[in-house]
């Protein structure tokens, strides 16, 4: 696999967000300025609560099929600092509506009536992420990532293998499912997909034991592996728990560009790591002027961007 430098770009975006000058000038400014080779675009399905079994992404929280593929085919004509043309992933990705994290969706298994509740849930899945399938192949997307984690329904190996096979069918590239931090080692359908990625929210000083831990599943499904997310906020303390958006700290941009040295230097050393998915940059760009009072994952203007801006860049 092609070593992948990308940034998530305007997560969850709500309908006319693709669409805007705002986002095409924040697209073009986070290429010239990371040197990206590619831009994962999150276009998300919205269910009411982790227990409902209906997921909308026809509404106004998910984007207008048009704008999506219009930007799609905007990015494609954009190179990079390195004069390579920049290649776009599609990874579609549930969210409740109520604000609970899309790992707790979840139904009980056996013993009650609603078992038939993971039946109703996984066709619903499925009518999202071949939606969103069809747009990657008809738009020439490079990579199609399957759902992003979605722990708690992890343990349905026949339903996930089900609609892996249905999107292969669908998207012809390479297919990934991205799972959450720490559960790489928890999937039992790896064999199912072309492309493990998980996201690497790891705190300062356990990178080490947890790349020993990732390598053990690499080695063993003999897939490529890459960080489909990653990044650390710019709130003191975050480097500690990347993964929270609950850190109450002040903004403190040397604290997350600390995480980002720290994170380099060990996943450098591990050849299989073959890329990351940072996490994020938006459709709408604050004042540069004020990125260091920013606290949140955004890399625009901080000294983080200068740190993926040089590995990005690099001559291998």
């Amino acid at each position: 696999m092609e070593q992948i430098n990308a940034i998530n770009f305007a997560p969850f975006p709500k309908k006319g967000v693709l669409g805007s000058a705002n986002a095409k000038i924040s697209v073009e400014k986070m290429i010239a300025r990371t040197g990206v080779s590619h831009v994962i675009l999150t276009p998300a399905g919205l269910q009411d609560e982790p227990q409902s079994t209906d997921i909308d992404f026809k509404g106004p929280g998910s984007p207008d099929d048009g704008e999506l593929a219009d930007l799609i085919k905007y990015i494609q004509k954009l190179k990079n600092p390195l004069g390579r043309q920049v290649q776009v992933i599609m990874k579609p990705t549930v969210n409740c509506k109520n604000g609970v994290w899309r790992a707790y969706i979840n139904f009980l298994d056996v013993g009650t009536p609603e078992e038939s509740a993971w039946g109703l849930w996984f066709k619903s899945h499925e009518k999202f992420q071949l939606h969103y399938a069809k747009i990657a192949r008809e738009t020439g997307c490079v990579m199609f990532i399957a759902g992003c984690e979605m722990c708690s329904s992890e343990r349905r190996d026949k339903e996930w293998r089900r609609l892996i096979a249905k999107v292969k069918a669908e998207f012809k590239g390479p297919v990934s499912y991205n799972t959450d931090k720490y559960h790489e080692d928890q999937v039992s359908w790896w064999d199912a997909v072309d492309v493990i990625s998980s996201s690497g929210y790891y705190p300062t000083g356990t990178w080490e034991a947890q790349l020993d831990r990732i390598e053990k599943v690499v080695k063993r499904y003999g897939k490529p592996f890459f960080f489909a997310e990653i990044g650390s906020m710019s709130t003191r303390g975050s480097q500690y728990e990347p993964n929270s958006w609950r850190i109450q700290g002040p903004a403190d941009a040397a604290d997350q560009e600390t995480w980002y040295r720290e994170m380099f230097e060990h996943t450098k050393k591990r050849p299989w790591v073959e890329g990351y998915g940072f996490w994020s940059w938006g459709a709408d760009l604050y004042d540069p002027d004020q990125a260091l009072n920013q606290r949140h994952y955004d890399l625009y203007a901080k000294p983080a961007e200068k740190v993926v801006r040089k590995y990005f860049t690099a001559k291998k």
